[in-house]
C-alpha cells in the first residue's frame, strides 16, 4: 500500500430483521479499524443512524426490507413494488463497490445477499478487481443443518463459495459447533474457513459503569435487572411476563429494573409495556445505544438468546437468564443451552 493511500473495507450487513446484524457488523468494524483504513457499511437498517460511528467508519443506507415469509420480503418504509425496491438495493450496492474500490469486501450472513443482490458485485470484483479479497462472515449456527443445506443447494451457494470468496470467517468455536461437518462443506471450501471465536465486545471501564449507575439512580449496593428483547419484534411475551411478575409482588421491590423493548416492537405492545412500567416506577427505553455499558452495570440480564446479545453479556461476565425463542431459526435454542455458556 502506498504511503499516503488508504485501505478501503466495504461491509454488507444483512438487515431484514432485528438489530443483531448491524451490531455485529459494527463490532467487527471497530476491530478492523486502524490508521489509513476506511470502512463503509452497506445497510438497510432503519436505525443505523442512531449508533455512534467512529471516525473513518460510515454507512450507506439502502432501502430497508422486512421478511414476511422465508421467500417473501417487502419494503419496510417506501410503498413500491418489492422487485423495484430490490433492484434499487442491488444497484446501490454495485455502484458503491465500483466507486469505493474496496481492497476487502465482507458479506454478512447471506452468501449472495438478500435475493442474490450481492451476486453482481461479487462477480464484478472477481472480474475487474481480482486483488480484492471477498470474505463471507457467518455465525457458527445459521439454522438447523437440513434447512441450511437445502437452501444452499437450491441457490447454488456451495458453487459460489468455491468460486467467488477468498475466505470464510466463522464467528464461533469449531469444537462447540462444526458447520463444516453439519453443512457438509467440501474440502475445497473448508480450506477457506477460519474460526474467529465469538466476536468480543468492548469492556467498559469502572468509571463508565459508575456513570451508568448514577444515571439510572442506583444507590450503593442496589441491584439492577436489565430485560432486553433485542430488536423487539417478537419480544412482547417476555416483557409482559416480567411485568406481570412484578405487578403481583406485594411489597416494594428489592431491586431496580430497566426494560429495553427494542425499536421494532409493535407500537401498541410497546405502549402497553411503557404504561405498566411507568406505574411500577421502572426505567424503559425502546432503544439503547451502548448495550455493553448497561450490561456491565447490571447484576442480571434477561434476554432471548440472540447471538449478539449473548456475546455482549458474556463479554461483561454478567449473570443472565436466557429465554430462547420457540420459533425458527433454531440457532437460538443452541445458544440458549447451558453447554454454550460453559464453552464460551
Amino acid at each position: 500500500m502506498a504511503r499516503n493511500s488508504t485501505y478501503n473495507i466495504l461491509m454488507y450487513s444483512h438487515d431484514t430483521y432485528g438489530l443483531g446484524h448491524i451490531r455485529r457488523t459494527m463490532a467487527i468494524a471497530s476491530h478492523l479499524l486502524g490508521p489509513r483504513i476506511n470502512i463503509l457499511i452497506l445497510t438497510g437498517s432503519p436505525i443505523a443512524g442512531r449508533f455512534s460511528f467512529a471516525e473513518q467508519i460510515d454507512f450507506v443506507r439502502i432501502p430497508g426490507m422486512i421478511k414476511k415469509t422465508n421467500d417473501e420480503y417487502l419494503p419496510l418504509s417506501i410503498k413500491i413494488n418489492a422487485r423495484h425496491a430490490l433492484d434499487i438495493r442491488k444497484n446501490i450496492i454495485t455502484a458503491t463497490a465500483k466507486t469505493f474500490q474496496p481492497h476487502l469486501f465482507i458479506v454478512d450472513k447471506e452468501p449472495l445477499g438478500l435475493k442474490k443482490e450481492v451476486l453482481p458485485t461479487l462477480q464484478w470484483l472477481r472480474r475487474c478487481r481480482p486483488d480484492t479479497r471477498s470474505i463471507l462472515g457467518l455465525r457458527d449456527i445459521m439454522d438447523d443443518a437440513e434447512s441450511v443445506k437445502n437452501d444452499w443447494r437450491e441457490k447454488k451457494v456451495y458453487q459460489h463459495l468455491e468460486q467467488l470468496y477468498s475466505e470464510i470467517w466463522i464467528y464461533g468455536i469449531q469444537d462447540f459447533y462444526d458447520p463444516i461437518k453439519e453443512y457438509e462443506i467440501s474440502d475445497a471450501i473448508s480450506r477457506k474457513m477460519h474460526f474467529t471465536g465469538y466476536i468480543p465486545r468492548k469492556i467498559p471501564g469502572k468509571d463508565a459503569v459508575r456513570h451508568i449507575k448514577k444515571e439510572l439512580g442506583l444507590k450503593n449496593g442496589e441491584r439492577l435487572v436489565v430485560v432486553t428483547t433485542g430488536g423487539g419484534g417478537d419480544g412482547y411475551r417476555v416483557m409482559d411476563t416480567y411485568l406481570t411478575a412484578l405487578e403481583t409482588y406485594s411489597s416494594s421491590l428489592p431491586f431496580k429494573s430497566v426494560l429495553i423493548t427494542g425499536p421494532f416492537m409493535p407500537k401498541q405492545e410497546r405502549r402497553d409495556v411503557f404504561k405498566r412500567a411507568r406505574k411500577l416506577g421502572l426505567r424503559t427505553y425502546h432503544f439503547y445505544r451502548q448495550m455493553e455499558k448497561i450490561f456491565a452495570a447490571a447484576d442480571i440480564v434477561i434476554s432471548m438468546g440472540g447471538y449478539n446479545t449473548l456475546c455482549e453479556i458474556l463479554g461483561q461476565g454478567t449473570i443472565s437468564l436466557v429465554i430462547p425463542r420457540e420459533t425458527p431459526p433454531a440457532k437460538n435454542k443452541y445458544y440458549g443451552r447451558e453447554p454454550s455458556i460453559d464453552k464460551i
